[in-house]
């Protein structure tokens, strides 16, 4: 598997039990599959960045692959690691029950495919959780703006079979603007998400109140 992090340095040799906890699906490497993703990654701001490449030997490795098919487990993991400012009682009572019943044994795997969580992605997170839209919606805002699927590095025998290919320069230009073209098209689809009168579809409060099972769940 080639792999590519966008960054503001070049990272040469990813250190296991580095990074935040508080990131998407704990403490970890972020990559992508995708170098035009990991390109607009890297500029945070006009200054630019690099894109690092990477090769990674799965063939032993386990992989915890998170899609549409089953987006509650991808808000279980979300929101039991994000630092969550819920608006609502309702919004951490819901938080709350996602986390016990529907969190998957994601530190058992090597790896994590998944959505990666920028502020729009959790907007529509934060969304669902206030019964605001359906799971349903939810799941076809994962599409809007094509922000991309993130590869996670979790385990320390995941670590010791990536290896560093070469690094590149990012110009900051170019690929900033990008990112935030990026960025306002998928908040822009998301507020016309929001302004659909949807009544039907499953709901945070349905799974809730009527004791859903992830099985029920899978879309």
């Amino acid at each position: 598997m080639i792999l590519y992090h966008g960054s503001s340095i070049i990272v040469e040799k990813p250190k296991y039990g580095y990074g935040k906890t508080t990131n998407d699906y704990g403490q970890g490497f972020y990559c992508t599959e995708d170098p035009e993703l990991a390109r607009e990654w890297a500029c945070f701001d006009k200054k630019g960045g690099f894109i690092n490449t990477y090769s990674l030997d799965t063939g032993e490795l386990s992989m915890l692959e998170l899609d549409e098919a089953n987006v509650i487990e991808w808000i279980a993991i979300l929101v039991k690691h994000r630092f969550v400012r819920f608006s609502s009682p309702v919004e951490r009572r819901m938080s709350e029950y996602i986390i016990s019943h529907f969190m998957p044994e994601s530190l058992d795997y090597d790896i994590i495919k998944g959505y990666r969580a920028d502020d729009s992605y959790f907007s529509y997170v934060r969304a669902f959780l206030s019964n605001t839209i359906s799971l349903q919606q939810l799941s076809q805002a994962m599409k809007l703006g094509n922000l991309g699927m993130q590869i996670f590095i979790q385990s320390e025998k995941a670590f010791e079979r990536i290896r560093f290919v070469e690094a590149d320069a990012v110009p900051g230009d170019e690929y900033y603007s990008k990112r935030m073209k990026r960025d306002y098209k998928a908040r822009e689809d998301y507020y016309r998400l929001l302004e659909e009168s949807v009544s039907e579809g499953i709901f945070a409060r349905d799974i809730v109140g009527k004791e859903m099972t992830a099985d029920e769940l899978r879309i």
